[in-house]
This record gives structure tokens, C-alpha cells and sequence, in this order.
């Protein structure tokens, strides 16, 4: 080992600078130790930290960086790095690695400045920023505006309860969504994603649609009511707001699903992950005569709900086979897992009730959306400013990579 620098180089971005800057180091037989690059509004940020096998050459290489980027309109700063400061370096690389995501409707320096001082309060370094949403337009502004960066942090911190505490604190004072996750070999590579149906693809509580259809809809509201208020568990709930559905016609409900708007984004994400290869499935305590017309329209793989029992052509009041409760959601996606051959970490699970709960807490990467709050407090992830195309940011996919939704192609 010769003598290690620091070499920084900054301006006006240009092409060819990093090919010119390398040919000169390249007749010192320099090595690269670490190098990075970032360019924002066509302005550069280039650092490379090298070894000089002859520490004889270091003036004699400055003074070339030097007249090269004197050239090109560039600053060129080289800084001495002491030898054992690089050892203790090299000896981090093994922290604890995380990626916390802020989206919004904007991104202000007040919103980083909250999210930053969590990070420096937990001793986290920030390696790294990355805005993820497009370049925004002054004159042409997008509507719905969406924003989103990450932070690529390392460091073990302090408290991740108090860390994720104050996330939700700020999440509410500024209306973000802040989601942090570990940034391991899984990351990237998750390939199953189930979704609850009800109030997260559909803008719409399906039992409730039906009872209206049947004009028993404030009775299943009181016991829906008593169900959150904890007075009766879910199975007990459904079967009590099923069987008021009896008599109702089978006509009645064919065209309900239809008619049930999706939720912001979830056709532009389902589309986008079916074109990665993901699979994809609806894990819900709905129904499945909903679930179905999604798989058809939205090319589910996979539907798992309540099937409303009908006979000479009028619901009985029952459902046929196992109710679909938070604990079979969560059996159900390691079920699916198993099939696919996949590790759970390698899973994705989204949806906005405690019910939801269960599968969301097992999943690799579990995302409250559009959640109550005693959902937001318990799950790592959540999305509440944006559609549910919020999720595609969550999975590391720039915005430049999302198939524009008004392409025919």
C-alpha cells in the first residue's frame, strides 16, 4: 500500500469528465478503493478515494488533476487519508444496514429536517439520499403531485420502538408516510404480494354494499360498531351481518362488483409487479364474487375470501367453508409462500384493518395502507398521502421505471 487520498471533484456535470479524470489517474497505476457519483441539475459530485502505489507521484498526479480540471471548469480538492482512519473505515461495512422511505403530496426541508434529526438522535449515518419520484415541473404542475426520497442509513439504533414512534408523530404534523426496513439480500428480491380486498383495492366495504342491497344497513353497522369496539370477535361479526343478507337475490349482487371503484393506483401497481414477475393474490374476510371479477380484471393469481352460500337464487344467510379471518390471511400467505418456493421474507403483504394484522406482521415487508391507527402504530410501513401505487417507491422502483398508465403499448 502507497499513499491513500481522498480526491473530490465538483461542477458543471459534462461528458467524458469521469473517462479524463480516470485516464489521468490510470498513468499512476492508481487503484480504486471507493468511488461515487451524484449529479443534481447537471451539477457533479464525483469523489473517488484511491491508493498511489508510489507516494513520489501524489504531487505530480495533484498537479495533473489540478490543470485537467482547471480545464473543464471543475474544483478538484485532494485530501490525504491516514492508513489506520482507512482500516477502522473498511472495519463498518458490516453495520446494520436500513432504507427509510419519506412520500407525500411534496417534499419540504422541513419534513427532512424532522427525519434527519431521528437519524442523527439514533446514531444512524446517512450513507446516502436518492429521490425516487420524477423531475416536477413549475409551469406544469402533476396532478396528483407525488413525491418520494429514501435514506440508505447504517448504525444499530437506539430504540426502534421510540425511532418508529417519533416516524409517526411527524407523519401526522406533516403529512408524510415515513417507512423504514431493513435494507438486507430480500429487498429486492421479494416476489409475492397479497392484498387485502376491501377498502385497500376497492374503495369499499363490500358487506356494507350488500346489506344496503338487502336495506339492513344500519343493523350491520351496529354490529360492525360493536366488533370494533371489541365486544364480539370478527367470526362473530360476519356470521351476525351474513345472516341478515338472507333472501336477498342472487340478481342483485351479479353486477355489484362492477361497480365498486378501485382504489387510486391499484391497477397501475398490479399491472407493474405482473410485469416483474410477481405473483400476486387477495387474501380478504370479503367475498369472493368481488375477489374473482379482480383476478380477471387486474390478473390476480391467487383469491381467498368468503363465498356467500345461494340457493334458488337467494342467499341463505351463510357462507360455504372456513370464514377468512386475520389468523387464516396470515396462514394463507405462508401457505402461498410454501408454494411458490419462497422464504416469507420474500413476501409482501398490504392492507388497512387489525384484521390485516397478523399477515402484515409476518410478511417480509409488511404496509399499513390508507390504515386505522392501531394499524399504523403496529405496522413498519404505511401509506397514507398516496394511492396504492405508493407501494411500488416501498420496493425500490424509481418512478422513470413505472409504465406510464396512459401508454397503449
Amino acid at each position: 500500500m502507497g499513499e491513500i487520498v481522498l480526491i473530490s471533484i465538483t461542477g458543471k456535470d459534462q461528458k467524458g469528465l469521469t473517462a479524463r479524470i480516470s485516464t489521468i489517474l490510470a498513468q499512476y497505476q492508481v487503484s480504486i478503493l471507493d468511488i461515487g457519483q451524484a449529479v443534481i441539475h447537471e451539477h457533479i459530485s464525483l469523489g473517488m478515494l484511491v491508493d498511489i502505489p508510489c507516494s513520489q507521484d501524489f504531487s505530480l498526479m495533484f498537479k495533473d488533476l489540478i490543470f485537467e480540471g482547471h480545464k473543464m471548469g471543475l474544483a478538484v480538492d485532494v485530501v490525504p487519508v491516514d492508513s489506520n482512519d482507512y482500516e477502522t473505515w473498511v472495519q463498518t461495512q458490516g453495520k446494520e444496514r436500513r432504507i427509510i422511505t419519506v412520500m407525500g403530496r411534496a417534499i419540504t426541508t422541513a419534513q427532512i429536517s424532522a427525519v434527519s434529526s431521528v437519524i442523527t438522535d439514533h446514531d444512524l449515518n446517512i450513507d446516502s439520499i436518492t429521490r425516487m419520484s420524477g423531475r416536477r415541473s413549475l409551469k406544469r404542475p402533476l396532478e396528483p403531485p407525488m413525491a418520494c426520497i429514501q435514506f440508505a442509513v447504517s448504525g444499530t439504533p437506539r430504540s426502534i420502538p421510540d425511532m418508529k414512534g417519533r416516524f409517526i408523530h411527524i407523519s401526522q404534523d406533516l403529512g408524510i408516510d415515513i417507512s423504514f426496513h431493513d435494507d438486507n439480500i430480500y429487498r429486492k428480491n421479494r416476489k409475492l404480494v397479497v392484498f387485502d380486498m376491501d377498502s385497500t383495492l376497492i374503495q369499499a366495504e363490500v358487506i356494507d354494499e350488500l346489506a344496503k342491497l338487502a336495506g339492513v344497513g344500519d343493523q350491520v353497522a351496529k354490529i360492525t360498531e360493536s366488533a370494533m369496539r371489541g365486544e364480539i370477535d370478527f367470526k362473530e361479526s360476519f356470521r351476525r351481518r351474513v345472516a341478515l343478507l338472507k333472501g336477498l337475490k342472487e340478481e342483485k349482487i351479479k353486477d355489484l362488483a362492477r361497480t365498486l371503484p378501485l382504489t387510486d393506483g391499484a391497477d397501475l401497481v398490479t399491472r407493474t409487479l405482473k410485469g416483474l414477475g410477481y405473483k400476486l393474490a387477495i387474501l380478504s374476510g370479503g367475498f369472493t364474487f368481488v375477489g374473482n371479477y379482480l383476478k380477471e380484471t387486474l390478473g390476480f393469481d391467487y383469491v381467498f375470501a368468503n363465498t356467500l352460500e345461494i340457493e334458488n337464487g337467494e342467499v341463505t344467510g351463510r357462507v360455504s367453508g372456513d370464514i377468512v379471518d386475520g389468523q387464516k390471511k396470515a396462514d394463507l400467505l405462508r401457505e402461498l409462500a410454501k408454494k411458490e418456493n419462497l422464504s416469507i421474507q420474500q413476501t409482501i403483504a398490504v392492507g388497512d384493518g387489525a384484521n390485516d394484522l397478523p399477515m402484515i406482521s409476518i410478511a417480509g415487508l409488511g404496509v399499513a395502507f390508507n390504515a386505522k391507527p392501531i394499524v399504523r402504530e403496529k405496522a413498519a410501513n404505511a401509506i397514507s398521502t398516496m394511492g396504492l401505487d405508493g407501494l411500488l417507491f416501498l420496493l425500490g422502483i424509481h418512478e422513470r421505471e413505472i409504465p406510464d398508465p396512459n401508454s397503449t403499448s
